[in-house]
């Protein structure tokens, strides 16, 4: 056998077997990869970073010292998922947003779930994202989360797990759209011959999704794309997506409310806006509702929200379902609503509010990873393994002082994928963020955005710690006699 071209590493890799025989789903690509010099991938890569600079795909990261402002770090060498691994990832997540809509549906209604001690009625209704605001308030369709974006990882038994959900408003689709464009092109002839399942269509999906959630008799809804503004990490996104779906990119002070129906400030008068996909977070979408002192929403919108003249999407209050608390419970929530168990399961999960496993999460620090509920983008987290004793120190008196807000989970070694790293392809720790709409029906995109930790042996994969991306295949079902590879 010959020898594998990088060194997988002890977690499971995507391309290689325990044995370093290249996986099946692979053999198109390792092919590719190893007909060309380490100069060609250079050339290749260098080629996709000047795309994605020209192109303007930027990120901000707040807090960095220099210019805050930079190109997303992609890799050039797509990860690959074969058709019947995406099948399970595919019915996982629909079982598991159905679920979670439904859940929403029911605790901001008649709260039968927290009744019937499913899950414990405090730390529902004590969650920092739990909205009194939207008790009985009518959401379409009951569809809450309408894009939702959970993060799955690959355990070293190879199955795939979710690591959270995302649903509030979840970011990185335009990344899987441009890594897709930039993949095809570095790669033209593996991906015709790789049979990959297209993304391009996201776009024209989520704008259905959005007008699905119009009232029925608005027969052409205007949507548009709320956004916190330029100095926001994720603004680039915002921007490309209200421009691949035709519609008004506007921050709070293009809209204005009169009579409890919502317009848009255009050169030619006002225009009614039927829906909007919001980018900005609960507390900042209506100062007279939520924070006062904030000035990127806009004033009586959730009053024309409540009146039923407009949808908000994401629904505000869609963060309790995406608690990193209330995800523990996520496998009883699909058993209460649906009577199934979980396509996909959770990673075991300890609540630092339960005396006994706060306990244990405290006594063995080094090997839990430890995350605040209410935080997200890698920000209030320890990963344990990797901290030093004064930072485990620190954190456990932070633990301590407010046990409610924690939640540890065991040190899940990521699965690893090729990269090529400063010249060299090297392996490196992934995991997947696939994309979910829900408005009249759910959609799952059949692409994902995967996240890479770009630093060797870190377990940190996003792109706010300085994680990268790259393009993710998930191949057609196979043809007849060609087994489920890509041919």
């Amino acid at each position: 056998m010959a020898q594998p071209f990088y060194t997988p590493g002890a977690a499971f890799d995507e391309m290689y077997d325990p044995a370093s025989a290249v996986r099946d789903h692979y053999g198109v690509m390792h092919e590719r990869l190893t007909s060309l010099s380490a100069e060609d991938l250079n050339a290749r890569q260098s080629t996709l970073e000047r795309s994605f600079l020209l192109q303007g795909i930027t990120f901000t990261v707040y807090g960095a010292e220099a210019a805050t402002e930079r190109i997303i770090p992609t890799d050039l060498i797509p990860r690959i998922i074969p058709s019947a691994e995406w099948d399970v990832i595919e019915a996982g997540l629909t079982q598991r947003l159905r679920a979670l809509n439904m859940f929403l549906a029911d605790i901001y209604g008649e709260q039968q779930i927290l009744m019937d001690g499913i899950i414990p009625r405090d730390l529902v209704l004590g969650a920092p994202s739990y909205r009194r605001e939207m008790q009985h308030l009518y959401v379409p369709h009951k569809a809450y989360a309408n894009v939702c974006g959970s993060d799955l990882i690959r355990g070293q038994d190879g199955a795939f797990y979710v690591l959270e959900d995302n649903l509030r408003v979840p970011s990185g689709v335009s990344y899987m759209l441009a890594n897709r464009d930039a993949a095809r092109r570095t790669f033209p002839g593996a991906f015709r011959a790789a049979s990959v399942r297209p993304v391009e269509r996201y776009p024209d999906l989520l704008l259905t999704t959005l007008k699905s959630m119009a009232q029925d008799w608005r027969t052409d809804p205007q949507v548009v794309v709320l956004t916190p503004g330029v100095y926001n990490s994720a603004y680039y996104e915002h921007a490309y997506l209200a421009r691949l779906m035709g519609v008004p990119l506007v921050e709070g002070r293009d809209l204005v409310i009169h009579e409890n129906m919502v317009y848009m400030r255009m050169t030619t008068g006002l225009q009614r806006v039927d829906v909007i996909y919001r980018r900005v977070d609960d507390d900042y979408i209506d100062p007279l509702t939520f924070r006062r002192d904030s000035s990127l929403g806009v004033g009586g919108l959730f009053n024309a929200y409540r009146a039923g003249n407009v949808v908000i999407c994401n629904a505000p209050g869609t963060g309790v379902a995406d608690d990193k608390a209330v995800y523990a419970y996520v496998p009883e929530i699909i058993r209460y609503y649906l009577g199934e168990d979980a396509i996909l399961p959770n990673i075991e999960t300890f609540l630092c509010r339960e005396p006994a496993q706060l306990n244990h999460v405290l006594g063995n620090l080094d090997k839990f990873v430890v995350k605040a509920v209410g935080a997200s983008g890698g920000y209030g987290m320890l990963v344990g393994p990797h901290a030093s004793k004064k930072e485990r120190e620190e954190f456990a008196e932070a633990i301590k002082a407010d046990p409610n807000n924690y939640i540890a989970q065991p040190t899940i070694q990521l699965s690893t994928a090729p990269c090529l790293i400063d010249g060299r392809v090297e392996s490196r720790h992934v995991d997947l963020r696939p994309f979910i709409l829900s408005g009249e029906k759910i959609v799952v995109t059949p692409g994902a955005l995967t996240r890479v930790a770009l630093r060797k042996g870190s377990l940190v994969v996003n792109s706010s710690q300085g994680g990268g991306s790259k393009d993710t295949w998930v191949l057609g079902p196979p043809r007849e006699g060609m087994g489920d590879v890509a041919p």
